[in-house]
């Protein structure tokens, strides 16, 4: 028994030891943390009378929806770091958004997404980012904790999505016209690749344009009353989402299992598809100017390079504390 002991206090020593020397190795002097702030842009976004979804569902009465938020995720080697957008927080003041089963334009309590390919990336064939996506979709619908159906619409024909491209051209943001349609086309709704010049809008990504940092982008678009103010059927105390649509950089250079990974950013979308927020503390090394953060999930705001496609616990916690009710709302 005393050699036990003592063999158990000689290896408390080399824990502590190496616990010690790897503090003493860690400079913290170097490192400072980041909490960058929401963004708010101030777009005359119009409500729109929401026309028969492209399901085929009847819609019972008028339905409006408007333009909520944005998130983005950035390359971490851009020195910028991905953020949230709110745009016209009219009335309730609320901030948060999210799905209602019994509001769903498809009809059903399941979560239905579209891949649309007439934006195809120009580095990889469709085929290979489609399959990218559905394995992205599949990893959050693969969680036990939640039961979403999630099930791809396929339409007979290639169709042109995007509520947000053809909002930003009506309303005079961009003179270019990448296509679009107000109509719906799924709860989560993967737009496409769109070239540099969509990323660099003002109104979006500010006056220093997101070209060469921002990867991907997921706006909520959001029902709400004929006057433009969001509802909340459910009183979950959340605004409560029509649909989401992605849209993806087509100024990187895209991969399929390395930097840039379609899977790894479409993961990433995905979960903000399904009302999920960054998270994960960021700091930042001074000598090197070098962004890290605490812990690493798919989930963070930034992205280092790389495939990172296995769902981590916080990811997981933060989707469970969301969806594991769904099906008894």
């Amino acid at each position: 028994m005393k050699a036990i002991n003592l063999f158990s206090l000689f290896l408390c020593l080399i824990l502590i030891s190496c616990s010690t020397e790897s503090e003493a190795d860690y400079n913290f002097s170097d490192q400072q943390e980041f909490t960058p702030e929401p963004l708010y842009r101030n777009i005359d976004s119009p409500v729109m009378k929401l026309k028969n979804p492209a399901s085929g569902k009847k819609q019972s009465k008028d339905t409006y929806v408007a333009l909520a938020m944005a998130e983005y995720i950035t390359s971490t080697e851009s020195g910028q770091i991905g953020n949230t957008i709110y745009f016209n927080n009219r009335g309730n003041k609320k901030l948060s958004f999210d799905f209602v089963p019994f509001l769903s334009e498809d009809g059903t309590p399941d979560i239905s997404y579209y891949v649309d390919n007439s934006r195809p990336s120009k580095d990889l064939d469709v085929n290979v980012t489609n399959a990218a996506i559905d394995r992205a979709m599949n990893t959050w619908d693969e969680l036990t904790c939640s039961d979403l159906g999630i099930y791809e619409y396929v339409p007979e024909e290639i169709v042109s999505t995007g509520y947000i491209t053809k909002l930003l051209f009506d309303l005079g943001y961009t003179t270019t016209d990448f296509g679009g349609s107000y109509e719906y086309f799924g709860d989560v709704v993967h737009s496409g690749w769109l070239p540099a010049e969509f990323f660099d809008i003002p109104i979006i990504f500010g006056s220093e344009g997101g070209s060469d940092s921002v990867i991907g982008v997921t706006f909520t678009i959001n029902y709400t009353d004929e006057f433009g103010i969001p509802i909340d059927l459910d009183n979950n105390g959340k605004s409560d989402v029509a649909w989401r649509e992605i849209y993806y950089n087509d100024n990187f250079i895209w991969n399929d299992g390395s930097t840039f990974d379609v899977e790894s950013i479409a993961l990433h979308e995905a979960g903000h598809g399904l009302s999920q927020a960054h998270f994960g503390k960021l700091f930042q090394t001074n000598s090197n100017e070098k962004f890290h953060f605490s812990p690493r999930a798919v989930m963070n705001a930034g992205y280092v390079g790389g495939a990172y496609t296995d769902i981590q616990r916080t990811d997981e916690a933060g989707h469970c504390s969301n969806w594991a009710s769904w099906s008894k709302r």
